[in-house]
């Protein structure tokens, strides 16, 4: 992202689709907010992976298919990234995958990412009749299926045969407009499944972080445990970019925003790039995302900006 205040970025996670009322319906709704978290500055957009609500959501509100959304938020947007957070990896076949992030870089100009994780949220899996493997296979679908995604943009034309997938033929047309390819992210906090692909296959990081997850010291010890990861794989640690996915409720007025970047400054501290936050606890999403970009998004950067220098081109 360019045009960026320097120090850590806020990035928007709508964790919802239950949206203010507005003329015209949800998709009024969805286009008003994504409008204006782009406006607010944003690095990214980035929705959920879900075909049924996860958590504590009511099993009917409305849940949007990832990709079709982001196609959408691309067309409203001019600035953010998009991308999910994250593509579970039981939802689609790699080539499938790949595809669909590839549409949406072309589309976009070049704004998307990848984020993929192994899947945890095994009850829509099961409501639809969705294959949901024991994790050290979903772990292995992980491994081959960003084998397979980083072999379709790359240059040539060779086969991948691996244990699960098979591809037999890596023409790939067109190819992602930002080079060499959409910044790949691999979220999830697992020391030993997920941050080793981390180190094997990503340029980014998404560690779950905030008060109830152990504060910036569970996120130093999940860094170190990468770093250890990159050593053995024999990759850069100080390549890939380190984000985190807040989780507890951000406050927006100018106080609360002041806290806010005072617990960011401890893990930008850490080599936190950036961070995503969902308007958990708010019931107007227009005014969460207003208020990030008149409140939030400065005081994070003024508390941050000695401390992390805002790349030209990040995941």
């Amino acid at each position: 992202m360019t045009g960026l205040p320097a120090g850590m970025r806020v990035a928007f996670h709508p964790n919802s689709y239950v949206l203010s009322p507005a003329a015209g319906g949800l998709a009024h709704s969805f286009a008003t907010v994504v409008r204006r978290a782009d406006a607010a500055g944003v690095s990214a957009i980035a929705l959920m992976d879900h075909f049924l609500p996860p958590g504590p959501f009511p099993r009917e509100d409305p849940v949007l298919e990832g990709y079709t959304a982001l196609g959408f938020v691309a067309a409203h947007t001019t600035t953010a990234d998009v991308m999910l957070l994250v593509s579970g990896v039981t939802h689609r076949h790699p080539v499938l995958l790949a595809k669909a992030v590839t549409t949406l870089d072309v589309l976009s100009g070049g704004r998307a990412r990848l984020g993929i994780g192994a899947g945890w949220f095994e009850p829509e899996n099961t409501a639809y009749g969705l294959p949901f493997p024991p994790a050290p296979e979903r772990f292995e679908m992980l491994d081959e299926t960003l084998g397979i995604v980083r072999r379709l943009w790359a240059p040539g034309t060779e086969p991948v045969h691996g244990r699960l997938f098979t591809v037999e033929s890596t023409v790939f047309s067109p190819q992602p407009v930002r080079r060499p390819h959409p910044p790949i992210l691999v979220g999830g906090n697992g020391r030993q499944r997920t941050l080793r692909l981390v180190a094997r296959h990503a340029d980014a990081c998404n560690l779950l972080a905030g008060p109830d997850q152990g504060g910036p010291e569970a996120v130093a010890a999940a860094l170190a445990v990468l770093r250890g990861h990159c050593a053995a794989e024999g990759s850069d640690f100080d390549r890939i970019t380190k984000t985190i996915l807040y989780t507890a409720p951000v406050g927006t007025d100018t106080s609360g925003a002041e806290r806010f970047a005072d617990q960011m400054r401890a893990y930008a501290a850490l080599g936190i790039q950036e961070v995503f936050v969902m308007p958990v606890g708010h019931a107007d999403p227009l005014g969460f995302v207003d208020r990030l970009g008149s409140a939030v998004i400065p005081a994070v950067a003024a508390a941050t900006g000695d401390l992390l220098t805002q790349a030209d081109d990040t995941a």
